[in-house]
């Protein structure tokens, strides 16, 4: 977590003093110091020298160094006074004028994905290094001015044993070997040489935007020739996973996105070549650096998965690129603009891939199946924020690299282009580009570009989208004369009541009608902009009544859609009839948010499933509603209703695998998904015959990760255990070996492994941040609630230290950290017992704003569940009428209704949602994507207003006066948690972001 904080108004008042002109680092990995000597800790320490040029005023500052130590300072040739370095911050008193410091630091080698993280492969002991610097970790390499407004030019020169490889922003060079009386060191002590590289200087960037790449890596060269010239790539890889680097795939999805990039922008891509590294232990899907991109090496495949997966891999490659421009060369003053850095490289990722797929409306079904889910989900948290939130410092910084600066900014510039209009929003960011490059903006800079380009004022359009939190709900309202016609039809826009501003969106109406017996197709389509809380369709009055009226069709604008009685009816029994995937998509997502909102029952969304995915044809979509399904049934059924749930799931799994396609990545995504849901001693029988080789499924292979999949669910179950863990893992002694072998041992349901994967993900110092992740999602498993309840106070133990800094939780990065927060929260048995326990847990404790953040959440989220499983209840109780489906948007219940009367139904208007929890999660997908989104967790997903809910009062504040910065107008921004790419598992149906 970041102790070293720095306030907005700190870094204003520092770029109002300082202008930097130009940085000189030199990194040292030798594991020597500056007179040559041997560090104490070699492995664990390397020394730094930055040199930086500036200009200032008379005044007093610091420079940025989070270090062991400095070791000398001197600004302008005279020594500074090292005892004044408080282990962040270098205290400067400056004259006006130009000025030269130099400062040579101890720096720490990062185990925790933050900094520069030093990794050493299992598979053969090879070395491999690499930087993470958003939000402000260059610091942890070099003394810097850690902010984007300072930008510099960088001279970066690295000594490095000689047989690596390194790489940094600058094009490559060729490596001078150090002559051995050198004391920059001569030879290892293997007897090879060192050798020292010296980049170029680069252009113009910001300090979070360098990297350094070294280690024993592969590499593979190609070249892009475009309009504008040659661009040299290249991609770099461990030694281990060579056979898994797809080089052609990658350059073809690379070149594609420079044709459509360098076109629309205007711009040629300003930073001459372009590297892109698959790393390991990366906290995010991906980082772009300029010209220097990092990938988390999970995106190299080494075992069959879906179409999905490569879809989003193209997509992450495709968003990292946007960020050359829209981010590095252009770079927001302050964090206030992160959303406009993400969500417009979200936005353009997709934009990319519509321009050349070969069915463009393809990555527009992706974006509404996966990440407008996640979204949605993080409007409606009690933690929720305006897409341009008020970045105070980087506490909040960290917080919002979430669903929302991510998804619902590129919903609302997918808005944005259809109000201004495509062409217009392409000559705005062209003019906007050729203004700013290798400066700083702000959000006006782009918005006046816009308006001179399309005549409009976007000012209201700004304050509407960019300035309010929440998620409206759209919903039909209209009558039916004697022949099924429309005589009145009318859209309804309903408002969370926490925000009650209704935006302006253009949407369309899809009229849906059976056209044979295994189709329905849309009749008919209005587009219309709905404007207020309720718009009258005068186009529609007249028309016959479809199978499905669909609002919000070909999914245009950002708003949850309610269905009406009949259409949700159409959906239920035959969602898999429609031939549109995107429409489709508006189906699922409805479906989903009906579900979670405690509208549709889970045994109904179950149904709904199994009835529907088998005929699904977007893989993304089969994914993400099978993890969703594990969610329904776990969290929001009745705890009485659930074996029955299960044992449907199972056989409706088991048919859809023996009715699946040969070798169809369907079948593979069944296949995981019965494994995850197995419970009944006949599924786990079906489990153990595939691993061991007894039963085969046609066309498919059980292969490594695959196989490592199927041992954990038998983990899980208890039919497996250490012995099977270790002999598996002696046939895959690689880092994702030893990551699916921990998270399979935090799956057994024995006392003392499960408290040895607590131990070692709560309080171990020396494991590393994607192996702790593991053990985090597999800790908590449906079918051990008996076992795992001590645990749910153990969590607030856990926490009390962490938020006390004990236990070296001050040291620990922001990964590990979250970690912990978001998937070992006790979800699985989190009863109105245990949220009362955190209520006074949160009255009584000073916590940090990310930490209260988080646990706010996953209590909304366990609410949620609570609130779902009361609603289902009540309705079992009540017999259903046999009638005509009624025209009330499902979930308006009629006032004498005794479902209304037993329960209260949140606010139409009012949800979130995530991808089912952890290990539930695992069963869909296989691949992170980039985004950027949050990992799954373990935990439900819940509504925005936890009193909705009508459990009990809330007790506790989740945030406190003291976390948040109180604006005029009574707006809160809560300052915490971390994005960006936070990464997800292989495995899991969450995904990290792309920074």
């Amino acid at each position: 977590m970041y102790s070293e904080n720095i306030t907005r108004e700190e870094a204003r008042t520092r770029a109002d003093l300082v202008s930097t002109d130009a940085y000189r680092v030199l990194v040292d990995l030798t594991g020597r110091t500056p007179s040559g000597s041997t560090l104490a800790d070699p492995d664990g320490t390397f020394v730094s020298r930055s040199t930086v040029e500036f200009s200032s005023r008379a005044g007093v500052t610091w420079i940025d160094l989070i270090a062991a130590s400095v070791l000398e300072a001197t600004l302008d040739g005279e020594p500074l006074d090292v005892s004044a370095y408080d282990g962040a911050r270098l205290p400067l008193t400056l004259t006006e004028g130009s000025h030269e410091l130099t400062v040579v630091g101890l720096c720490h080698y990062s185990h925790t994905g933050e900094g520069l993280h030093r990794f050493i492969d299992p598979a053969d002991r090879r070395v491999y290094l690499y930087t993470q610097f958003e939000v402000a970790d260059a610091r942890r390499m070099y003394a810097n001015f850690e902010q984007p407004s300072l930008k510099a030019t960088f001279e970066l020169s690295v000594v490095a044993p000689q047989n690596w490889l390194v790489i940094s922003n600058a094009a490559s060079v060729d490596p001078v070997v150090i002559p051995e009386p050198d004391p920059l060191h001569g030879w290892d002590i293997w007897g090879l040489p060192y050798a020292r590289w010296d980049f170029a200087p680069t252009v113009r960037i910001s300090t979070y935007l360098t990297a350094l790449v070294a280690g024993n890596y592969h590499r593979v060269h190609d070249t892009y020739t475009g309009p504008n010239g040659d661009i040299p790539l290249s991609l770099l890889c461990r030694e281990s996973m060579v056979p898994h680097l797809d080089a052609d795939r990658l350059f073809a999805t690379t070149k594609r996105g420079f044709a459509v990039f360098e076109a629309a922008f205007g711009t040629p891509y300003p930073f001459g070549t372009y590297d892109q590294s698959f790393v390991p232990e990366f906290n995010a899907g991906a980082m772009e650096n300029a010209g220097c991109v990092t990938h988390r090496d999970d995106y190299l495949f080494r075992s069959r998965v879906t179409a999905a997966a490569y879809e989003n891999r193209d997509n992450t490659i495709l968003h990292e690129m946007a960020h050359m421009w829209f981010g590095d060369l252009v770079t927001m003053s302050w964090w206030d603009d992160l959303w406009l850095n993400e969500s417009f490289a979200e936005w353009a990722s997709h934009f990319a891939m519509a321009e050349y797929h070969e069915h463009p409306e393809q990555p527009w079904v992706t974006f509404a199946n996966q990440r407008k889910t996640w979204a949605y989900r993080q409007d409606q948290l009690p933690t929720t924020h305006p897409i341009a939130a008020d970045m105070v410092d980087l506490l909040a910084v960290e917080s919002n690299f979430d669903g929302i600066t991510y998804a619902k900014g590129a919903s609302a510039l997918r808005q944005l282009v259809a109000y201004v209009g495509r062409d217009n929003f392409l000559v705005g960011v062209r003019q906007y580009f050729a203004d700013h490059a290798y400066g700083n903006t702000t959000l006006q800079d782009l918005f006046d570009a816009l308006q001179t380009a399309s005549g409009r004022d976007l000012s209201g359009w700004a304050a509407q989208w960019l300035q309010v939190p929440g998620v409206s709900t759209l919903a039909a309202d209209f009558d039916v004369d004697a022949d099924g016609r429309f005589s009145r039809f009318a859209i309804r826009q309903y408002l969370p009541a926490a925000y009650p501003v209704a935006r302006i969106h253009r949407m369309a109406i899809g009229l849906y009608n059976r056209v044979d017996e295994h189709t329905i197709t849309r009749t008919g389509r209005v587009e219309i902009d709905v404007e207020g809380e309720v718009v009258d369709v005068v186009e529609l009055v007249g028309a016959h009544r479809p199978d499905l009226i669909l609002l919000n069709d070909d999914d245009l604008t950002y708003a949850k859609v309610r269905l009406d009685g009949q259409s949700l009816a159409t959906v239920v029994d035959h969602l898999a009839d429609l031939d549109s995937a995107l429409a489709r998509a508006v189906c699922w997502g409805a479906a989903w948010d009906m579900t979670r909102d405690g509208e549709l029952p889970a045994a109904d969304y179950l149904t709904l499933v199994l009835g529907a995915v088998g005929r699904e044809t977007d893989p993304t979509a089969v994914q993400r509603t099978l993890g969703q399904v594990l969610t329904a049934v776990t969290f929001y059924a009745p705890a009485e209703q659930r074996g029955q749930l299960v044992h449907t799931l199972e056989k409706g799994l088991a048919h859809l695998v023996a009715g699946a396609e040969r070798g169809s990545d369907a079948q593979l995504t069944f296949v995981r998904t019965l494994a995850s849901a197995a419970t009944s001693a006949a599924a786990g029988e079906v489990v153990r015959a595939w691993l061991a080789g007894e039963e085969k499924v046609p066309g498919l292979e059980i292969d490594t990760d695959l196989r490592w999949h199927l041992l954990t669910q038998l983990a899980r179950l208890g039919l497996a255990g250490n012995t099977r863990i270790d002999a598996e893992l002696d046939r895959d002694r690689t880092i994702s070996g030893e990551q699916n072998a921990a998270a399979a041992r935090a799956a057994l349901p024995d006392p003392a492994d499960k408290a040895e994967a607590w131990r070692l993900a709560t309080a171990a110092a020396d494991v590393p941040n994607e192996t702790q992740r593991s053990i985090c999602l597999s800790f908590w498993r449906p079918g051990q609630e008996d076992l795992l309840r001590p645990y749910a106070d153990r969590f607030l133990d856990v926490v009390e230290v962490m938020g006390a800094g004990g236990n070296g939780w001050d040291k620990k990065g922001i990964a590990l950290r979250e970690n912990v927060l978001r998937h070992l929260f006790p979800a699985l048995v989190a009863d109105e017992a245990f949220l009362a326990r955190l209520d006074a847990f949160l009255a009584d404790h000073a916590l940090t704003t990310p930490i209260r953040r988080s646990l706010a959440e996953s209590r909304d989220d366990a609410l949620r569940a609570l609130h779902a499983q009361t609603v289902a209840r009540a309705r079992l109780a009540v017999p259903t009428p046999a009638e005509e489906p009624s025209q009330l948007a499902v979930g308006e219940e009629p006032a004498d209704s005794p479902v209304a009367a037993a329960a209260d139904v949140p606010a139409v208007g009012e949800e979130a949602a995530d991808e089912a929890p952890g290990p539930v999660a695992e069963a869909a997908g296989q691949a992170p994507d980039e985004t950027d989104e949050a990992p799954a967790s373990q935990a439900p997903v819940v509504d925005d207003d936890p009193t909705a809910h009508s459990l009990r009062p809330v007790t506790a504040p989740i945030l406190t006066e003291q976390d948040v910065d109180v604006h005029p107008g009574g707006a809160i921004s809560p300052t915490a948690g971390f994005f960006h790419e936070s990464s997800a598992s292989p495995t899991s149906a969450g995904s990290p972001t792309e920074r």
